[in-house]
């Protein structure tokens, strides 16, 4: 059972008053039969008061139904009568339980009541009595914890919701030991992670929606969006010490109760001020790979009824792969929180980070005759990254109108985001039955992304040997045409720029060796592999302004049988963004860790440089388009959800919201003319390529449209419950360079069977996913300044289970796999029907997803031992099915041990047998891909490493 914090009652009595008010009280109850965990806390809400209980007594008991008007007393004992369970004490604020044979209490669970409205937790599962790393032990019969994402009364259970709902402790996420914020969802069965990029800009997809975006899901802090339109969340969030919980919902109520989120939303909810006393954590973490991180935590009463607290990390990050680079960064939020005598709350919080992460380019792979994918000499797919010091500064030709002339991208400040987060949350209970609440918060936000891209517009193409390269009649650079109104080539422009040219040849950027064409030996000795290729620059910035609010009221009535919690409200988001990604440039390169970036100069015959082709290595420029878009959307919505039950058994849930959305863009217009370099500027090209012109083109747009649910559970025994789902919900687009896009549609049905008994919780459910008309962009491989625009829908049919088995009392064992079968369909570049594409597999879809996780638990509460499996099916890199991923595994084994009460040591070996992995080919050489003379360019996952964290409660 997750931890909640006790609510206090009797403010401005003396402490012997309170609890004899207390306990005079008389209330009113609406307690179902139900298991015992989730009875009491639902009990611990109404009554008001604090019960102290351990998980091993609650463990498989069942209380009794307790609906009318009784002394808090009388009706706790009615509530245990026909269990195992014994009321030890209680003084009117404070009551203990245990089992009837049961030793003293030693790590009790505490059940509290927390009031809540919309998304966020009614038992507020938040303030746990013990730090991360340090829990009691979870119960076996985790189907009957409240949950919180996706529901908006505080009955729901895992067993009796009519949602598909993960539920991830802090506990859960040490196990884990993610790292990136993007691994945390592979918590979450049928969530398909491709954390190949690094700590942030990593792509995720949902019950077979085609990979590489983060669309249709919506990450949370807290119940609201951390974005609005979900895509670039991790860049804003990354999980720490302050994070007690993840809780996911996959579609179902995902949709209704948060914006962008209708194929799931996945929700981290923050620790909350003790109102009890002061606690304090730290925690260190070091990394084989050289990363070091402290996260810090503190909370403590102020006032009666006032508490606050403050937590976050700094780390200095050298990365999973080898970098000469070392990028730090820090996050801090604050929350200061004031509850009232009759149950209500406000709670500010405040967040601020200034983080520097490193990001992975995707390389080149070699393709064995026999057909196995393979590093390229000098690359080891496992452990290196092309980017490194040559890439540390370029001074890039950009439009004078851009205000830079000279736009700098460099390396070294990787992806630099910053961020400060306001947020207020408000509940006020009008009476017993009827609650009012509201929650706002604004992102004030940038980031300002330098990243390398390998293969991107060229593709396989440009990855040839060096001495194609500097041969005139093949090298890849040869049909380019650098003057600006001319039709003469690349090196037709050299011959006449550099009269008496005997031949070419390369100019280290780092050491200004010159390698000729005729050293053919030097050469084809470059890195073991003797290869070039053109990497593009992508500099891109990015400021937000995103204001969020999510407003309502909740009534809750009962009689006769019928239990009903209905909850209405509206939601008001204007995002603001600012975005600029000009200046975007290609250089050639080695194929090596840190690898060296060469200027093209053409000798003389005495060996000696006449001049450069390139300047400083960059062939050419504005090669990605100009890229420059101001945007605001302004969305209101308005919704329903009710969840209703009718006995004790049958659960009927049903919601729906409607979103008006207003779109406004203006975008950077391209002049007719490109503007020239400036003067002396190196190299063979006189303009800089695609120029804004300091004009901007508007665009708006008005779309609506409706997400609708229904949802039913009917608990058949104690132990068997059968619940099926219809939603529909849908995908805002926003605005971009393309111009305003429309709504994108989701369709999903599901339905399943859970089954809970001692020592075995499970569930088995099929689903159907319907995605129409997917927008999404890609560059064109013929016309790399140009973005295509695709439309495609996708079907899905699947299968979901997930299951915990405890045969022991010492050995646990989770399992959690997805079989999906994606189909695409109707696909379009640019509107033009691409039927040649109908039936493929969807780009970067696994059909088969797999975690099985055998634990260990140590005598006496020590913690535990754990490994952990894990299986990705194969994926296509394309659409066209050309290029295909295997399938692989991956061995982790880990262990969390409590030294003593206040210290646990954590450890996670990752990739233990040092498997390899492929998460996406090339997106950008086009929708078919193929292998070229052995080579094709993706990303792999890293090879073998470890993390070892030592958290202290202070």
């Amino acid at each position: 059972m997750p931890m909640v914090s006790a609510m206090a009652i009797g403010v401005g009595l003396a402490p012997a008053a309170a609890a004899a008010a207390a306990q005079s009280t008389v209330r009113r109850f609406d307690v179902a039969r139900q298991p015992a965990s989730a009875g009491i806390v639902r009990f611990a809400q109404q009554a008001g008061i604090q019960i102290l209980a351990p998980s091993n007594a609650t463990r498989g008991e069942t209380v009794a139904a307790v609906r009318g008007q009784f002394r808090v007393e009388d009706a706790l004992r009615r509530l245990i009568a026909p269990s195992r369970l014994r009321l030890v004490s209680f003084d009117g604020r404070t009551a203990v339980i245990t089992a009837a044979t049961a030793a003293p209490l030693a790590r009790p669970i505490a059940f509290a009541p927390g009031p809540q409205s919309g998304t966020a937790s009614p038992a507020d599962p938040s303030t746990p009595a013990t730090p991360p790393g340090a829990e009691p032990a979870a119960s076996d019969d985790s189907q009957a914890e409240i949950i919180v994402t996706g529901n908006t009364s505080d009955r729901r259970t895992l067993f009796n919701s009519s949602s598909n709902v993960t539920l991830a402790s802090a506990a859960d996420l040490l196990r884990k030991a993610p790292r990136s914020t993007a691994e945390t969802l592979e918590l979450v069965p049928g969530v398909f992670v491709e954390g190949t990029a690094g700590p942030i800009s990593n792509n995720y997809s949902v019950r077979g929606l085609r990979g590489g975006g983060q669309t249709f899901i919506t990450l949370e802090e807290d119940g609201m969006p951390i974005l609005y339109n979900g895509a670039s969340a991790d860049f804003y969030f990354q999980n720490d010490i302050t994070i007690n919980r993840l809780e996911a919902v996959e579609g179902g109520t995902s949709g209704i109760l948060a914006p962008n989120g209708a194929g799931a939303t996945i929700n981290f909810i923050s620790l909350k001020p003790d109102h009890e006393r002061a606690t304090a954590m730290v925690r260190y973490t070091g990394t084989t790979y050289g990363d070091l991180r402290a996260d810090g935590y503190f909370s403590a009463p102020i006032a009666d009824g006032w508490a606050f607290n403050v937590g976050g990390y700094v780390t200095s990050q050298k990365g999973v792969r080898r970098t000469p680079f070392t990028f730090n960064a820090y996050d801090v939020k604050a929350m200061l929180e004031k509850k009232f005598d009759n149950g209500g709350y406000l709670r500010l919080t405040l967040k601020h980070g200034d983080k520097h992460f490193p990001y992975y380019a995707g390389m080149p792979f070699r393709v064995t005759a026999g057909g196995e994918i393979d590093s390229v000499p000098g690359l080891n797919l496992k452990r290196d990254d092309v980017g490194g010091r040559s890439f540390t500064q370029f001074l890039v030709p950009n439009a004078p109108a851009t205000g830079e002339p000279l736009r700098r991208f460099s390396s070294v400040d990787g992806i630099h985001v910053k961020a400060t987060t306001y947020r207020l949350d408000l509940e006020v209970p009008v009476s017993e039955s009827l609650r009012l609440f509201g929650r706002a918060r604004y992102l004030d936000g940038s980031y300002d992304f330098n990243g390398i891209f390998p293969g991107s517009g060229s593709g396989t193409a440009g990855l040839t040997s060096a001495i194609t390269y500097l041969t005139p009649a093949s090298s890849p650079l040869a049909g380019l045409t650098p003057l600006q109104g001319s039709s003469s080539t690349y090196f037709q422009v050299a011959a006449q720029r550099f009269p008496g040219v005997a031949q070419y040849g390369l100019r280290d950027m780092r050491t200004g060796q010159v390698i000729a064409r005729s050293d053919a030996a030097t050469l084809n000795a470059l890195n073991g592999n003797g290869l070039l290729q053109q990497t593009v620059l992508n500099h891109q910035t990015l400021a937000t302004r995103d204001f969020g609010s999510d407003f309502g009221v909740k009534w809750d009535a009962g009689g006769s049988g019928i239990d009903n919690s209905l909850t209405v409200g509206g939601m008001v988001y204007n995002v603001r963004r600012r975005n600029n990604q000009s200046a975007v440039a290609t250089v050639l390169n080695d194929v090596g860790n840190n690898s060296s970036v060469y200027d093209m100069v053409a000798l003389n015959a005495a060996g000696g440089v006449l001049g450069s082709l390139t300047n400083n290595g960059m062939v050419n420029y504005g090669n990605w388009g100009q890229g420059l878009f101001n945007d605001e959307v302004t969305s209101l919505s308005a919704y329903f959800n009710d969840e209703l039950t009718i006995g004790e058994r049958l659960h009927v849930d049903f919601g729906a919201r409607y979103e008006h959305q207003h779109v406004r863009v203006d975008i950077g217009q391209s002049a007719a003319v490109n503007a020239a370099v400036p003067a002396g500027t190196p190299g063979l090209y006189d303009n800089v390529g695609s120029t804004f012109n300091g004009r901007y083109d508007r665009q708006t747009a008005t779309y609506q449209d409706w997400a609708y649910t229904l949802g039913v559970n009917y608990e058949l025994t104690d132990h068997v419950a059968l619940y099926a789902r219809g939603a529909h919900g849908f995908q805002t687009n926003g605005g971009d360079t393309g111009g305003t896009h429309a709504p994108t549609g989701l369709t999903l049905y599901e339905g399943g069977v859970r089954l809970r008994t001692t020592g075995f919780n499970a569930s088995l459910i099929g689903f159907r996913t319907e995605f129409r008309d997917q927008s999404y962009q890609f560059i064109d491989p013929a016309n790399p300044a140009q973005a295509s625009n695709a439309l495609a829908d996708n079907t899905t049919n699947g299968v979901q289970a997930d299951a915990t088995l405890r045969p022991l009392s010492f050995f646990s064992v989770d399992a959690q796999g997805v079989y999906q079968r994606p189909k695409l369909g109707n696909l379009r570049f640019n509107g033009v029907a691409q039927p040649q594409y109908d039936g493929n597999t969807p780009e970067r879809t696994p059909k088969m997803l797999l975690t099985v996780t055998p634990a260990f638990i140590l005598p006496d509460g020590l913690g535990e031992i754990y490994g952990r499996w894990k299986y990705i099916g194969k994926i296509f890199a394309d659409s066209g099915n050309g290029i295909a991923l295997p399938a692989y595994s991956v061995f982790s084994v880990g262990a969390s041990v409590d030294v003593s009460p206040r210290l646990n040591l954590s450890v996670s070996v990752d990739n233990l047998t040092n498997a390899k992995g492929f998460t996406e080919g090339n997106p950008r050489q086009g929708q078919t891909q193929s292998i070229v003379d052995g080579y094709f360019y993706g990303r792999a996952i890293v090879g073998r490493n470890a993390l070892v964290s030592a958290t202290l409660k202070l």
